[in-house]
């Protein structure tokens, strides 16, 4: 998990920084980016890809990478923002967001599978998330970020089932969507196939 920060480290680069994002195949909601830069060397036992890991395992993976990082920024985009450059676009710019919240500059990038519009040296790796540690760091932040959001999302439109889904397409959900239409935290763009099945239009 260490091999792509050791050889920039090797070549005097001390500040890498790990992006990722989640809800980006969510139905509903902001999508959320992170940055990290974790100290030279430094191995957090457990750190792997969120999506791989306990619920209770990200809360405290959360609290030792929010203690013994460099530095961690947080980007968030809306979902008006979503729906008027596409979900492609708002995930590259909430990673640019997060790397720009950064209180110290990187002087390396590694992002899972994209590119971000700055002008600092990065490179994007496929699957990222399982093969980078500072990268698994950051979708660990974005992921327990996005989650706590999501618990506040459930408090406004309780019907929706938002706490056990986090947004994410369940039936479930979709069923909720057709039943009660959808809310303003809802993306429409990603709804309309679901609403035409169904024969639904709102």
């Amino acid at each position: 998990m260490l091999e792509h920060e050791a050889q920039l480290w090797a070549q005097g680069l001390t500040y890498v920084a790990g992006v990722d994002e989640v809800g980006r195949g969510c139905l509903l909601g902001d999508v959320v980016a992170a940055a990290v830069i974790l100290p030279q060397g430094l191995i957090i036992d457990g750190v792997n890809d969120s999506k791989k890991l306990s619920e209770k395992k990200r809360e405290q993976l959360y609290d030792q990478i929010m203690e013994q990082a460099v530095a961690i920024g947080i980007g968030v985009v809306d979902v008006a923002t979503i729906e008027r450059i596409n979900i492609k676009a708002a995930s590259r710019l909430a990673m640019k967001l997060a790397v720009e919240q950064l209180e110290v500059k990187p002087d390396y990038l590694l992002v899972d599978a994209e590119q971000i519009d700055l002008r600092l040296p990065q490179m994007g790796i496929i699957h990222g998330d399982a093969l980078s540690q500072s990268i698994a760091a950051a979708s660990i932040i974005a992921k327990v970020t996005r989650d706590r959001m999501c618990l506040q999302w459930d408090l406004e439109y309780p019907a929706y089932g938002i706490a056990l889904h986090k947004g994410y397409g369940t039936k479930y959900h979709r069923e909720q969507i057709v039943q009660l239409g959808p809310t303003k935290l809802h993306r429409m763009s990603f709804l309309s196939r679901i609403l035409v099945e169904q024969g639904t239009l709102f």
